[in-house]
Order: structure tokens, then C-alpha cells, then sequence
């Protein structure tokens, strides 16, 4: 099993020249984030993913966690681990330094969140809940909840979960039951919750529980959710965990993968909880952290993708299997074709998706600190509009590279020992986590672009096409690429063009085409960005500039991507226009 190392070169590579890392550190509340600051803080998580997460990896899958006495078990490194992350200062890397956190742009944060992920999935989910339930609060909370909590969550001494879902409602949250009777000053919160990720554990002081619930006078469906704080432990009068809350564990689920963090069922009996927000309007409170959440999802797609691809790697590098043709002796078999294929497609959808989802966490920084209101309000929408972009697109194809990876290994890849099993495994649950890609697809196609009347999205296009006119000077060593785009630009937009014309004379065109729809937008803007990457590779040789072979490489791998992914982007849009009569006409018995 290879060691992970973080691809740190790539990482800065993309933040300082695709990201607009420089742009962002100029913000007032960034002045402090220079680029060796950046460095340096990335080289240390690299070092602690390294050292603490990553050999902890294998030992959580093979252990898992167990229900023990009323609470959940964690294997003893993880919980050590976990001490090591809050002791170095880690789970606040991208909050203000009034809430107890280093104050670092979100972007760093995101790459700081991909080196966790790729080091220890099962692990990472953990800390990741607890920031977005920190975000909810510090935006939603009252005062007097963000002096009790917040800084416990920022600082990771709490930890925190998110309670969506029952076992009646699934993804229709609608049918939420779970009920909230007033009492004083809180309300006793009754009802069961499942699929609760990191629900209870040994590793923090307290837990403390956001969760979604019906008030007694509280109108049908989601217009009458409220969110609701419900610690395990109730506070006391010196802000320390004191009598244990109505909060109990029903059972661990037993899963594919992630085995290392535990998913649970949670059962409330008059739980303590205090109202988060306005009545009635928990779903959008939630909404607050389950958008943190969807793209640091998304990320999970990339970094569990990363580690595959360095897993098969190393393997193509050792393993000695037939010749190449032309040569005489036996060869690695990363000599050969059709597995150079496959970790070039790795390779060249990591890097589309990592660059995608930074300039995604860029657009976030930009729309809450950029001093021009106009501006904020820009960035604001592209990262609505790339969220389930991001979500849905980067989990898809995390999943398919995964699968590569396994492939690399041949029958060895079949076998756990190996360990690329592991991650097969572990990368199924993105695509369903935080809404499953047909959920995220009908958000892009409804909310994000059927509501603007595609605005958004043309706005995407008209910066895209400005990339294309841009490579015109780069025409010697990116004719391809700048082809390439112009024709993934031209599919994006007959796409959106067919469905402002067609989706309103037949209400099954938007959920029959949008998951086209998302994978063609994401096709296209994986590559967008690989073609920035690879215009700025050209400058930098032609000025002597940078490590010529890193460089090379980019060009390389976006010209791959040109010619091998970007035709994707004609088959979805030809997806797209063909419609959904078979879909909707074949009778429920035919299936």
C-alpha cells in the first residue's frame, strides 16, 4: 500500500494561479494569509495527514466502530488523532479569529479539507460536521447560543452532527415527524433520526445535535421545520458538559465503506433544545451548513480519487508484467498503453475537479469579504450555481476513478490487502451524501438556472468563451485545447438554449435532463479550467519560469483532457436535446 503524500506543488499551483489566492489575501479580514504563510501551513497538514490520519486509515476500515455501554467506540487511533488535530489548532483553520479560529481564507481551508479527506475519509467526516454546524450557528444562533457554542465547535473541543432525515422520509423532508413541545425557555424535542454520520462518539467533550423539527403549531411540509440545538450533555453553569440529555444511540449501521465513522441511529425522548433561527424556518437555517457540506463533499470525490491515483501509481511503477512492444525486456506496467490511459484520465480529472472546486471556495471567500457590494452579490451566485456542480459532478467522477484505480491493479486490486479496495469502497457514499446526484441535478436545473432564466449560467459561458479567445496566443501549443472548449462552450449553450425552450410544455423535461445537464456543465468546466492552467504553464516556460517539467506536464494533461474527456461534453448535450418521451412513455410493469 503506498504512502499518501499530498500533492502540495499542485495544490499552491492552482490556489496561486487559478484560484486568485492573491486576489483574496488583499481582503481585509486576509492580510495575514501571504502565499509562504499558505505554504507553510499546507506543508504542516501534509505532515500530520502523513504521519497521524493516513496509518490510521486502514486500521478504521478493518476495525469500524462498535456500540458500547449506551455510546459509540472509535478505534483508540482515531480518537488519538483526533486530540492531535484540536491540539495543533486544525479544526478552526478557516474561521475569524473571534470565534477561536486561525482566520485563514475558506479556499486554504478547502485544500486543508482535501489533504484530511484523502489522508482518512471515514476520519475527516467528522471535523467537516462540526465546521458546518459552527457556520449555522454563527449565522443563524443567537447571541447567547454563540457564546456557549461556538467557540467549542470552532476550536474542535465540541464536535457536532447534522439530524435530517427519518426513517419515513428519506430525502423528502417534508415528511419529517420529529416533534418540538415548548417548555420555558427551550422545547423537548421527540422523535427518531437515521443516517446520522458521526451521531456519537469518544472523541470530544460534548456532541452537540442540529436538529430538523415540527413545532405543535407548525404548518404541513418543509415551510413548518424548525432547527433545533440539542446537546448530548446539557451545559452548566460553567459552560462545561453537565447532565447527560435525553439523546440516546439506537444501533450503528453497518456499511460498504467509511467503516471508520460511525453512521447512527438517534433516538430523542424529551431532548433539551433551544430553537436555531426563526420558527418554521429551520430548512433554511440548515440549508447554511448542508452548502458547506455539499462542497466539502464534493471534495471527497477529489481527494478520495487522489488517493487511488497515487495508489496506482506506485503499482503501475513497480509491478513488472509483459513487454512493450519494440522492447525486448519485460517492463512495469506503466509502460504500457492502455495503463498509461488510465492514469492520465485520473491524473486529468483530479486536476479539472481540484481546480474547479477551489475556484468554487474562491468565489465563497469573494462574496463575503469583497469590499464592492456588486461584486459580493457576482461571486454569491457562481458559487450557487456551482455547489451542486461541484457535489454532484466531482462524486460522480471520484467514483469512476476509483474504479480505475482497482483496475490498475488487476486482480491484485481485488483483494483487500492491497488496500485500493478500500477506497472503491469508501467513495460510494459521496454521491448520496448531502443529497444524491439527481438531487443536486434538479437543483441546478430549477433553482440555479430555470429561475434566472439561465443568466447565471450564461455568465459562466460568456467567461469561458473569453478563456477561448485568450488561447488564441497559445495557438502553437494549444490549438487542441482552445478547440476543444470552444465546443464544450457551444454544447453548454444549445443545452441551456433546448431546455428554456422546451421545459415548459412538458413538466418532465427539467428532472429527465438534468443530470445531463450537471455532467455536461461539469465536463466542460473541468476543462475550462485546465485550459486556464495550461496557458499559464506556456507563459511561465516561455519567461524561464517554475519547474519546467511541472509545467510541461499541465500542458500535457489538459491536451489529454481536450481530446479524451471534452467529447463527453457533445454526447450529454446530445442526451439533453434528445428529450424524455421513452423515459416518461415505458409503463412501470416494463421495467
Amino acid at each position: 500500500m503506498a504512502d499518501y503524500q499530498a500533492p502540495l506543488q499542485e495544490m499552491q499551483f492552482v490556489l496561486e494561479a487559478l484560484a486568485g489566492l492573491g486576489t483574496i489575501t488583499r481582503l481585509s479580514p486576509f492580510a495575514e494569509a501571504t502565499p509562504d504563510v499558505v505554504e507553510a501551513v499546507l506543508g504542516e497538514a501534509a505532515q500530520f495527514a502523513a504521519g497521524v490520519l493516513a496509518p490510521a486509515n486502514r486500521i478504521g476500515d478493518l476495525q469500524g466502530t462498535r456500540l458500547e455501554n449506551g455510546g459509540v467506540r472509535v478505534p483508540r487511533e482515531f480518537a488519538e488523532a483526533y486530540r492531535q488535530f484540536v491540539a495543533g489548532g486544525w479544526p478552526g483553520l478557516a474561521f475569524p479569529t473571534d470565534q477561536g479560529g486561525q482566520g485563514l481564507p475558506y479556499v486554504v481551508g478547502v485544500a486543508a479539507e482535501e489533504i484530511w479527506q484523502s489522508a482518512n475519509l471515514a476520519w475527516s467526516l467528522g471535523p467537516l460536521l462540526t465546521q458546518g454546524a459552527a457556520r449555522a450557528i454563527a449565522e443563524h444562533g443567537s447571541a447567547a447560543q454563540r457564546a456557549q457554542y461556538l467557540e467549542k465547535l470552532v476550536t474542535g473541543v465540541w464536535s457536532a452532527t447534522m439530524n435530517l432525515t427519518e426513517p419515513q422520509a428519506g430525502s423528502d423532508l417534508a415528511a419529517v415527524r420529529t416533534q418540538a413541545v415548548p417548555e420555558g425557555d427551550h422545547f423537548r424535542i421527540t422523535g427518531q433520526k437515521i443516517f446520522i454520520t458521526w451521531g456519537d462518539h469518544d472523541m470530544a467533550e460534548n456532541v452537540v445535535h442540529l436538529v430538523l423539527a415540527r413545532l405543535p403549531d407548525a404548518p404541513p411540509g418543509t415551510r413548518g421545520i424548525s432547527l433545533f440545538l440539542v446537546p448530548k450533555f446539557l451545559p452548566g453553569p460553567d459552560g462545561q458538559p453537565g447532565a447527560r440529555n435525553n439523546v440516546s444511540v439506537v444501533s450503528v449501521e453497518h456499511k460498504l465503506g467509511i467503516h471508520g465513522s460511525p453512521t447512527c441511529v438517534m433516538a430523542y425522548e424529551r431532548a433539551a433544545g433551544w430553537l436555531v433561527g426563526a420558527a418554521h424556518e429551520g430548512l433554511a437555517c440548515m440549508f447554511t451548513m448542508m452548502n458547506h457540506a455539499r462542497l466539502c463533499v464534493g471534495m471527497e470525490g477529489v481527494a478520495i480519487a487522489e488517493r487511488a491515483y497515487q495508489q496506482a501509481r506506485a503499482y503501475a511503477r513497480e509491478r513488472v508484467q509483459g513487454r512493450v512492444p519494440g522492447a525486448g525486456a519485460r517492463t512495469a506496467i506503466i509502460g504500457h498503453a492502455d495503463v498509461r490511459r488510465m492514469l492520465l484520465t485520473m491524473k486529468a480529472q483530479i486536476e479539472a475537479m481540484r481546480a474547479s472546486a477551489y475556484v468554487a471556495a474562491a468565489s465563497l471567500d469573494l462574496a463575503h469579504h469583497a469590499a464592492d457590494p456588486a461584486e459580493r452579490a457576482r461571486h454569491q451566485t457562481r458559487v450557487e450555481l456551482l455547489t451542486p456542480v461541484i457535489k454532484g459532478w466531482c462524486t460522480e467522477t471520484g467514483q469512476q476513478l476509483t474504479s480505475l484505480a482497482l483496475q490498475v491493479h488487476g486482480g491484485m486490486g481485488y483483494v483487500e490487502e492491497t488496500g485500493v479496495a478500500q477506497y472503491f469502497r469508501d467513495a460510494r457514499i459521496t454521491t448520496i451524501y448531502e443529497g444524491t446526484t439527481g438531487i443536486q441535478a434538479a437543483d441546478l436545473v430549477g433553482r440555479k438556472i430555470l429561475r434566472d432564466g439561465g443568466a447565471a449560467l450564461r455568465e459562466l459561458v460568456g467567461e469561458m468563451a473569453a478563456t477561448v479567445a485568450g488561447l488564441q496566443r497559445h495557438e502553437a501549443q494549444l490549438a487542441d485545447v482552445r478547440a476543444a472548449l470552444k465546443e464544450g462552450i457551444e454544447a453548454i449553450a444549445a443545452a441551456g438554449a433546448w431546455l428554456a425552450a422546451n421545459h415548459a410544455r412538458d413538466p418532465a423535461v427539467p428532472g429527465a435532463v438534468a443530470y445531463n445537464l450537471l455532467m455536461l456543465v461539469g465536463t466542460v468546466l473541468g476543462g475550462w479550467q485546465l485550459a486556464r492552467a495550461a496557458a499559464v504553464a506556456c507563459d511561465r516556460l516561455a519567461a524561464g519560469s517554475g519547474d519546467a517539467g511541472f509545467l510541461a506536464a499541465k500542458i500535457l494533461t489538459a491536451r489529454f483532457y481536450a481530446g479524451q474527456i471534452m467529447p463527453a461534453a457533445t454526447a450529454w448535450r446530445r442526451g439533453i436535446e434528445a428529450g424524455c418521451e421513452p423515459l416518461i412513455a415505458l409503463a412501470d410493469e416494463q421495467f
